[in-house]
């Protein structure tokens, strides 16, 4: 049987470190009337693939005693994920850099994760999750170095603003003054400005969605593809919309959801005039996007909402690739990585880069 410690815990993104927020109380400070949430299932763990279930179990006890989150208490939310980030892999370089944004805005931090001079490689913008409000991406290097690792190619992580504090509109900027760095520096980083890909996970997945369309809209930067993992894209769900009983019943919950939406855009989530801006779920016109891949668990709260995206890319005429792992749960593939279902979905996700950075898949 697979054990897990407090550190393996901790790599869930937007779960074992935002589980307070899944507690009703947490939503006193938002609104004047909680939104309603369906019943929950009565055995939390039935839904999770058996093989899963030893790591659902142990982030459903790691979890159990955390006090509500309050706005009060993000900071010391935030500051407590420091001891839990992995330590570097020593061959793998890394370089902080600080950039401007522009607009008026402050200066961005960006880590460049195996740049090589002189040399051709495709490349990578990620974006950390953390439901819009926590995570940073000092804590995601290790992560990052390994996807370089396996990649052959240089990772840019941009350590963008957070919610409440700045909105979608400060975060946006971020990002994206990230992937034009990574671009007007492809000489200096060893990148080929032709095979550049956006890529996050969870509240990061939502970002890198949130960049395709914004890099498609300004037109500077061309993408080869968008990796949405387990994006959080539409702030209707946890709002206006509810998932059936048995989805969500570990980690990031719909409440928890409409806190991070509420955080992140200003204003109350799921109603009438939420900008799509702030949205991806939102923007009416996806044509045009990069090609997509999006991948979630079965039993992710986000689980909808990813493929009824990938739905309407495809619709759009948008190249997209989904993968829905029956019996998962969200970040399981951070909690859990020798399962099974967990490498089935990182070897899915690491091809779907290969192959539109043109590079030939592994023997099987």
């Amino acid at each position: 049987m697979t054990t897990f410690n407090r550190r393996d815990l901790m790599k869930l993104t937007g779960t074992a470190m935002l589980a307070a927020l899944t507690a009703p109380k947490a939503m006193a400070a938002m609104a004047s009337e909680p939104a309603m949430s369906p019943p929950p299932v009565g055995d939390p763990l039935q839904p999770i693939d058996p093989e899963l279930r030893p790591a659902a179990e142990q982030v459903l006890k790691f979890t159990a005693d955390m006090p509500p989150l309050t706005m009060e208490g993000l900071p010391k939310l935030r500051a407590g994920g420091a001891a839990f980030a992995a330590p570097h892999l020593p061959d793998i370089p890394v370089e902080e850099r600080t950039i401007p944004v522009g607009k008026g805005m402050p200066d961005v931090k960006i880590f460049i994760v195996n740049a090589k001079a002189g040399a051709k490689r495709p490349g990578i913008l990620h974006m950390h999750g953390g439901g819009y409000i926590a995570g940073a991406a000092k804590w995601e290097i290790r992560y990052v170095q390994e996807v370089a690792r396996d990649l052959d190619c240089i990772v840019v992580s941009v350590e963008y603003r957070l919610a409440p504090e700045t909105t979608y509109i400060g975060s946006v900027e971020d990002n994206y003054a990230g992937l034009r760095w990574m671009y007007d520096h492809a000489t200096e980083l060893g990148l080929d400005p032709d095979r550049i890909a956006v890529m996050g996970e969870s509240a990061g997945g939502g970002h890198a969605a949130r960049l395709a369309i914004t890099a498609r809209d300004r037109g500077e930067v061309p993408l080869v593809l968008q990796a949405l993992i387990y994006p959080m894209l539409d702030d209707r769900t946890g709002s206006t919309i509810h998932p059936p009983a048995h989805i969500a019943t570990v980690g990031w919950d719909g409440q928890a959801n409409r806190f991070g939406w509420q955080s992140f855009l200003g204003q109350e989530p799921g109603v009438k005039g939420v900008p799509a801006a702030g949205v991806p779920a939102r923007v009416e016109d996806l044509s045009g996007l990069a090609p997509a891949f999006i991948a979630v668990g079965g039993v992710d709260l986000f689980v909808q909402e990813d493929i009824a995206y990938a739905t309407r890319l495809l619709e759009a005429r948008v190249p997209t690739e989904l993968l829905v792992v029956p019996g998962a749960f969200h970040g399981f593939d951070r909690v859990a990585p020798e399962t099974y279902p967990a490498r089935q979905f990182t070897t899915a996700k690491l091809n779907a880069l290969r192959r539109a950075f043109g590079e030939t898949l592994p023997a099987a």
